[in-house]
């Protein structure tokens, strides 16, 4: 059974680019356009790892993450952050929310792959 990944970003290029790079890595990807819709998914995806931007309409990335840790089933399920932000307080935020990683855009699809397996322990 493919690892499943659920892509959260409110920008269809960004959607379409994360989805070809690891579909062509084997995954089998969900996406979502904000946090309201990722929430909405979530138990159709039933992801083995999540991938969330910060800035998006109705729900943020924050509010996502909270959303998912507050889920019984889904609380362990591993998220990380794809956003241009980097600050530190961010990442700070994004960590006490419940975050695993941190990615900043732009990112080579060698590197996403490689953090998504290395937290998958594949």
């Amino acid at each position: 059974m493919p690892t499943r990944i659920l892509a959260i970003d409110d920008s269809p290029t960004i959607r379409g680019l994360v989805s070809r790079a690891l579909k062509a890595a084997g995954f089998e990807v969900y996406t979502a356009s904000d946090g309201v819709e990722g929430l909405g998914v979530l138990a159709d995806a039933d992801p083995d790892l999540i991938i969330t931007d910060v800035n998006m309409p109705r729900m943020d990335g924050f509010g996502l993450i909270e959303g998912v840790r507050g889920s019984l089933e889904y609380a362990t399920v591993p998220i990380l952050v794809l956003t241009t932000e980097s600050g530190s307080d961010l990442k700070a935020r994004a960590r006490r929310a419940g975050a695993t990683g941190w990615i900043v855009k732009p990112f080579e699809d060698a590197q996403l792959v490689a953090i998504i397996d290395k937290v998958l322990g594949r």
